[in-house]
């Protein structure tokens, strides 16, 4: 029984399209959440897009949220 390895190679490849086109759908979903003056709009990918308290937005807590996000996920993936 032969296998044939370029198949493999063409089904990987399909993976990896399905895999990026799934990460393109969830990046354009949107959670929010409001609760009391708190505002958190999240996209499917777990980046955080707004947040509020007060009506008040920094970018640079939003920036600093995002990159901890990031790097609490390339642990698990190292993990995994």
């Amino acid at each position: 029984l032969m296998v044939n390895p370029l198949k493999a190679l063409g089904d990987i490849n399909q993976l990896r399209k399905q895999a990026k086109q799934m990460q393109q759908q969830l990046a354009a979903e949107e959670i929010r959440l409001e609760e009391g003056d708190i505002v958190v709009v999240i996209s499917g990918v777990q980046k955080i897009k707004e947040l509020s308290v007060q009506g008040i937005s920094s970018p640079e807590v939003i920036d600093l949220l995002n990159q901890a996000i990031k790097k609490s996920q390339e642990l698990a993936a190292r993990k995994l």
